[in-house]
C-alpha cells in the first residue's frame, strides 16, 4: 500500500462546516446531519427561517476547479431546460466557494425514494429524462472533466494496483494476469463497437442516484460527470438473468429515443464498460485508504479473500464479453430491439 497520507478531512470539523455556509450569508440553525458520502464530505444543514441546505465539501486534490465549475454548468444547463437534476445553488454570484483549506458547494434539499425498476413504466420514464441529458451533452464537450476509456479506468487501475503494491503478494501476479485478459476483452469490444460518440454524461447513474417523487424521477450527484459512451448511462440500471436485462433495457430505449437517438452499436460496451468498473472500483479503495473512512467502513477490502473474489469475478467477465451482446441475433450480425424493425437498421 502507498505510504499514508495526512487524513483529507481531518480538519473538517463541524463548527468549520457551519462557519463556511454562514460566510456565505446562510443563517444556520445549528442542525448538521452527515449523509453517507464517501468520495467528498455531504452534510445536510439546518437553516435559520428556511428550508435545510445540503452542503458538499469536495475532496482536495481530486478535480480542479475547473473542472468541479463544467459540472455545475452542465447540471445548471439542465435544469434550465425543466430537466430535473439538483444544480447547485448561486450564492454571491458563484457556484464554487472556498473556506479554509476547503472547496464546497451548496444545493437545495430534495427528498425521494429509490425508483421500482421493476415497472416498465418507471424504466420508461426515466429513459426518457436520460435521453434529455443525452441531447444536452451532445451539444458541447467537456474540456476539463476526465473521459472514462480502457486507459483511464483499467490500465490505470491495474497500474496503481501493481506499482503500490496494494494484492497480497501471492495473489499479484494471478490477479495482473487476468486484469490484463480482462483488458484485452475490453479492447476487443471496443473494436466490435466501432467509432461511437463520445458526450457528456451523468457517469455513475446507479439506482441510488435517481430519486423517485410522484412527480417523476430527478437525478443527483453529477460528481462523477464525464466524457463517454452514452451506454454508460443505462447499463448501470439493468439487472437481473439475460433475458430481464433486455426487456429493462427496451424500457429505457422506448423513453430515451423519445429524445436522443441510441447507437446499437454500443450495446457492444455493456460488459466491457461493467469489467471497467470492477477494476477501477478495487483501484478506487486503494487510493483512498489514506482516508479514516474508507478502512472502517471496507474492512475486507485489503484480505486475501476480497482478491480472490476480484480474480474470480474477472474470470467471470472475460467470459461474459465474448457472449452476443443484447439483442444479438447471430445468424444476421444484427442487434436488434424487437423483431418488427427492419434490421439492416442496426446492421454491423
Amino acid at each position: 500500500m502507498a505510504d499514508m497520507k495526512p487524513a483529507p478531512y481531518s480538519a473538517l470539523t463541524p463548527d468549520l462546516t457551519l462557519d463556511a455556509l454562514e460566510s456565505l450569508g446562510l443563517a444556520c440553525s445549528g442542525h448538521l446531519l452527515a449523509l453517507n458520502s464517501y468520495e467528498n464530505r455531504v452534510y445536510q444543514v439546518g437553516i435559520d427561517d428556511g428550508d435545510p441546505v445540503i452542503a458538499k465539501f469536495y475532496r482536495p486534490e481530486r478535480w480542479s476547479d475547473a473542472a468541479i465549475l463544467e459540472e455545475h454548468q452542465f447540471t445548471q444547463a439542465l435544469a434550465e431546460r425543466e430537466i430535473p437534476v439538483v444544480a447547485p445553488l448561486t450564492l454571491n454570484g458563484q457556484t464554487l466557494h472556498r473556506f479554509g483549506d476547503f472547496r464546497f458547494a451548496v444545493f437545495p434539499r430534495r427528498g425521494g425514494r429509490a425508483p421500482e425498476l421493476d415497472q416498465a413504466e418507471t424504466r420508461e420514464w426515466i429513459g426518457r429524462f436520460l435521453g434529455r441529458i443525452h441531447a444536452v451533452g451532445q451539444l458541447s464537450p467537456f474540456t476539463h472533466r476526465a473521459q472514462l476509456t480502457p486507459q483511464t479506468f483499467g490500465q490505470d487501475s491495474l497500474d496503481y494496483l501493481i506499482n503500490n503494491k496494494v494484492i497480497p503478494l501471492d495473489l499479484a501476479a494471478s490477479y495482473q494476469a487476468v486484469a490484463e485478459a480482462a483488458l484485452a476483452g475490453v479492447a476487443e469490444c471496443y473494436q466490435r463497437a466501432g467509432d461511437i460518440q463520445l458526450i457528456r454524461l451523468h457517469g455513475d447513474c446507479h439506482p441510488s442516484n435517481i430519486l423517485w417523487t410522484p412527480a417523476g424521477p430527478h437525478f443527483v450527484d453529477f460528481d462523477d460527470a464525464r466524457t463517454g459512451p452514452a451506454i454508460q448511462d443505462l447499463w448501470m440500471l439493468l439487472s437481473g438473468d439475460r433475458d430481464e436485462q433486455q426487456n429493462q433495457l427496451a424500457d429505457i430505449l422506448a423513453g430515451y429515443e423519445d429524445f436522443c437517438e441510441f447507437d446499437r452499436r454500443e450495446l457492444y460496451l455493456i460488459e466491457a464498460l461493467r469489467t471497467l468498473r470492477l477494476m477501477h472500483y478495487s483501484a478506487w479503495l486503494a487510493r483512498r485508504w489514506d482516508d479514516p473512512a474508507f478502512p472502517a467502513a471496507f474492512p475486507w477490502f485489503n484480505t486475501a479473500t476480497y482478491w480472490q473474489d476480484r480474480i474470480a469475478e474477472l474470470r467471470e467477465q472475460i467470459e461474459i464479453m465474448h457472449l452476443p451482446p443484447l439483442w444479438s441475433n447471430e445468424s444476421t450480425g444484427y442487434i436488434r430491439i424487437d423483431d418488427e424493425i427492419d434490421p439492416p437498421y442496426w446492421d454491423m
